[in-house]
């Protein structure tokens, strides 16, 4: 990956992943890698997503459930729009995609990690409560939701443009890569710009969000009434707040350290850092699944749901058919009741019957002595 960087900018970094490596090693493994994350990730967000979709049907809804849903919904995005960018890129070792794809692939990832960032900071904002179909009023309002998220989108979009404005693909001998060059005529406001970008859209959301949910858990584990549910959900959104802010610290190190023109850090950072990007929106499921009461029993019942269905996995127990109507479907379970407690054993009658056909009478306790004499005459 040995380039020159050219004379008339004060920056020159690799974009869509480091480009012009040498080894198989590397070729290989990082593309095998990436798209591991990427299944094992968008299944687990998938599932998520689902387990979210199906409480809001059913009424048990609520503010953070609505953010978390957001935030799965852009690892998704991440996993299946930017990680195969870089796993081609690896896999080919120079650009292959176009110019299009070259310009607005760092912009629409810094997008969607800045968005990520937010997204967990606004839940501070969040009611943890379940909220009813027919809430109205103070309970629950979708609106700050929806505006919420459409500022953050926004201004996700709108911090990362210079990523979309330097990016270009440049001829290296017979070889095409996507770089991004910054010129000198700019790098003064540059270099101020990428010291407050990091700043407001990184380090100050991650401290600000740890510090409310270590606090908030201490005092709803201290002071709270009823401290078991809630301090449940705190945890778990102190704990994605925690591994967001660990898992991208390599990435937002490097791209600072790269856009204030000081030595390019080492390619093995390099990647590293971008695979710990991706392995941070596969963890969030886990930790979802792992630790947030409701995801896990929304997953108990979505396996149950897909086990009952394969006659398989349980020959003898039918489940109830969704076509017909409700007497039907009452019909149904009344008789499987009913067969089920006939084929059913009452052990206290049975020990009881055993046990007399089974007693043996002492000859001193024999109450009537003469019949057993006669029998023996």
């Amino acid at each position: 990956m040995d380039i020159d960087r050219p004379a008339n900018v004060s920056f020159f970094d690799f974009v869509g992943g480091v480009q012009l490596l040498q080894g198989e090693d590397t070729r290989t493994a990082m593309p095998v890698i990436l798209i591991g994350i990427c299944v094992s990730g968008a299944v687990g967000n998938l599932l998520v997503l689902l387990i979210f979709i199906r409480d809001f049907r059913n009424g048990k809804g609520s503010e953070v459930k609505a953010l978390l849903a957001s935030l799965a919904s852009t690892d998704l995005v991440i996993l299946l729009l930017c990680a195969p960018v870089r796993a081609v890129t690896y896999y080919k070792q120079t650009w292959t995609l176009g110019s299009f794809v070259c310009s607005t692939t760092d912009w629409f990832q810094h997008s969607c990690v800045v968005a990520k960032t937010l997204i967990l900071a606004v839940t501070t904002r969040a009611k943890h409560t379940i909220v009813p179909r027919t809430a109205t009023g103070p309970l629950y309002n979708p609106t700050w939701i929806h505006g919420a998220l459409a500022f953050i989108w926004i201004l996700s979009m709108m911090f990362p443009i210079p990523q979309m404005l330097f990016a270009s693909t440049v001829q290296h001998g017979r070889d095409t890569i996507c770089v991004s060059e910054m010129p000198v005529c700019a790098s003064d406001f540059m270099s101020f710009f990428y010291k407050i970008y990091p700043t407001a859209t990184y380090v100050v959301p991650v401290i600000f969000t740890i510090a409310y949910y270590t606090k908030t858990l201490h005092t709803a584990v201290n002071h709270a009434p009823s401290p078991q549910h809630q301090s449940k959900v705190i945890l778990v959104l102190l704990c994605l707040s925690g591994a967001l802010g660990l898992m991208l610290l390599p990435e937002w190190g490097t791209f600072t350290w790269i856009r204030l023109g000081y030595n390019k850090p080492p390619v093995g950072l390099i990647i590293f850092a971008q695979v710990l990007l991706y392995a941070c929106s596969s963890l969030s499921p886990v930790i979802l699944m792992t630790m947030y009461d409701d995801v896990r029993q929304g997953l108990i019942t979505i396996w149950f749901i897909g086990t009952c269905r394969g006659p398989k996995h349980l020959p003898r127990i039918k489940c109830p058919k969704t076509e017909g109507n409700g007497a039907e479907l009452g019909a149904n379970a009344v008789a499987n009741a009913v067969s089920q407690e006939k084929e059913k054993t009452f052990p206290d009658v049975e020990h009881f019957w055993t046990g007399r056909r089974n007693t043996h009478v002492e000859e001193e306790q024999d109450p009537v002595p003469w019949e057993r004499e006669e029998k023996m005459l």
